[in-house]
């Protein structure tokens, strides 16, 4: 009697019958530039992340770059922080610093920046707040302006997209109609749409230095048990006039980034974040899991799950992986 044979005996018939496959195109490289340092930090609780002067990004640029990889994805650390997040839409702010030299050097590198004020802000919460005894508010309309302030400033530095990362109403809109007024109607918008409030961003908080001084997050990002309000979230955004729309964390809300992508076919982003990176590490140093299959088969996961877009801090060996 005649039994089927599955291909998957043979390692190059499963290679040539693939369905998802990896590139160096999948990839974003977050980078955190500081004001603070002459070259570069590394973060304890990231190992193989650092925070970078300016000088030491622009090499980052380059070098992420001459791997294969297409876009780098930048957050800011200033030397000083207030209440009204001055620092985030300066002239010369640490970002927009950034952006010229990595401009001048890798014009060709799509240079994302990450558009909130929590770095900024000296109590590090996303908005302009005001305290009510023993309450605290994040005032929407407030915030959204400086973040206006922020996106503008930093296409005027030369960012090709800006992603306004706060999670506050009708910002991508308020993004899209100052982009657009003052000539930058190339200027793509990433959304970070759905950003639930997560545990996993906790070694981030320490990279960007902006943990919250009080109270938490948890007012305007998302309850982790909520998908049907996610996807209102991005239809939203989409709404306003979002490119691209992102889901965050990445592995903890597969089943949201699945049904993002087949709802909307919109360019779909996942952000693989700190917590998550900072896990497997860990799980590698005490030889628990292989780094690099590990890491291959979670974003080929993702990839698999609808994500056109990864950011990872993994950007630069994968793509090495990926192109070998």
């Amino acid at each position: 009697m005649h039994r089927p044979r599955r291909l998957r005996r043979s390692p190059t018939l499963r290679n040539l019958v693939r369905e998802t496959k990896l590139s160096p195109h999948d990839f974003v490289l977050p980078l955190f530039v500081s004001e603070k340092i002459d070259n570069r930090r590394p973060i304890a609780s990231m190992p193989g992340v650092f925070q970078l002067s300016i000088q030491a990004i622009v090499d980052e640029a380059q070098r992420a770059r001459d791997v294969g990889l297409q876009a780098i994805l930048l957050f800011g650390i200033p030397e000083k922080k207030d209440e009204q997040a001055s620092g985030a839409y300066a002239e010369n702010g640490v970002v927009q610093k950034a952006l010229r030299a990595i401009k001048r050097k890798c014009p060709e590198i799509v240079a994302i920046t990450d558009v909130c004020l929590c770095e900024y802000m000296s109590h590090g919460h996303c908005g302009v707040t005001r305290i009510d005894g023993d309450h605290f508010h994040v005032l929407n309309d407030e915030t959204v302006d400086l973040l206006v302030k922020t996106a503008l400033s930093h296409a005027q530095a030369g960012a090709d997209m800006v992603a306004p990362s706060d999670m506050m109403d009708g910002r991508i809109g308020a993004i899209r109609e100052a982009l657009d007024a003052d000539g930058f109607d190339q200027t793509g918008i990433l959304s970070y749409a759905a950003k639930f409030a997560s545990v996993f961003y906790g070694p981030f908080r320490d990279a960007a230095e902006s943990p919250p001084q009080f109270g938490d997050r948890r007012s305007y990002q998302m309850d982790c048990a909520n998908a049907d309000e996610a996807l209102r979230e991005v239809a939203l955004d989409i709404e306003e006039g979002a490119d691209i729309v992102m889901v965050k964390p990445a592995l903890p809300y597969i089943d949201i980034l699945w049904r993002v992508r087949e709802r909307f076919g919109k360019p779909t982003a996942a952000y693989h974040v700190s917590g998550e990176y900072a896990m497997i590490k860990a799980a590698a140093e005490k030889g628990i899991v292989d780094e690099r299959a590990t890491v291959l088969e979670i974003m080929t996961s993702l990839k698999r799950a609808g994500a056109d877009i990864i950011i990872t801090y993994w950007a630069r060996e994968l793509a090495e992986w990926t192109r070998n």
